[in-house]
């Protein structure tokens, strides 16, 4: 639940991204659970979503797959131009000026790093968490994790502007609107091991993910609920 600071600041929307091939899965990630009869990895994003967001979206071309958990489903206005495209689509169907995006696939989001984000004052266009290692998006300075990212509907007119000229790099609009970072420092305060952005994507990812969570099982609960 939001807690009674966060409920008087501004409201926040916030939208999964499960429109995605699932190629490298080879079935929709969305829908697998990590452990045998446990719930579907979209679940447990949606759960945390819920925990910091009044409006909470899926994003998907196949609104029948996704009815049953319970969040309105929105399509690609731009189909098939992957992770920039369904940013795009979850800013213009917002009903809030920031929305938070987050993939389908990060089934170890933590409560304490999505309330800190949600916290933020908001004259960002973009708040984003930056972990160390070598970044393919042509940057300096770490890896920015645009899927675990607070954008504002400001930043719509700059990617429509990209996906016209042909440009599917989330961050290549970047540098037209105010970035805010997250360093690793601060992110390791609330979530140490830096679960949150973990991909299950792949049998084997998935596998790793379901070993996590067994794991898990065996924090205690005053301990699990800051992951």
């Amino acid at each position: 639940m939001l807690m009674g600071d966060e409920m008087a600041r501004l409201p926040l929307s916030a939208a999964a991204l499960a429109g995605g091939r699932s190629r490298r899965m080879g079935a929709d990630k969305a829908l697998m659970p990590l452990v045998d009869g446990g719930p579907p990895m979209l679940t447990l994003v949606l759960e945390r979503l819920r925990d910091v967001a009044v409006e909470v979206t899926v994003v998907a071309n196949e609104a029948e797959r996704y009815a049953r958990f319970g969040s309105p489903v929105v399509p690609d206005v731009h189909a098939d131009i992957g992770p920039l495209g369904g940013i795009h689509a979850a800013l213009s169907h917002a009903a809030h000026d920031h929305c938070l995006i987050v993939a389908c696939d990060m089934p170890f989001l933590s409560a304490g790093l999505l309330h800190r984000m949600a916290s933020e004052p908001r004259d960002f266009d973009v708040l984003v968490p930056v972990l160390p290692g070598e970044s393919r998006q042509g940057r300096q300075g770490g890896v920015l994790q645009t899927l675990h990212a607070i954008y504002s509907k400001r930043c719509l007119p700059h990617i429509a502007s990209r996906i016209r000229d042909g440009h599917r790099q989330v961050i290549g609009f970047f540098d037209d609107v105010v970035v805010r970072t997250i360093e690793v420092d601060e992110i390791k305060t609330w979530d140490p091991e830096l679960r949150s952005f973990f991909n299950a994507n792949t049998p084997e990812t998935l596998a790793a993910a379901a070993a996590m969570a067994k794991e898990e099982e065996h924090i205690p609960g005053e301990m699990r609920s800051s992951l």
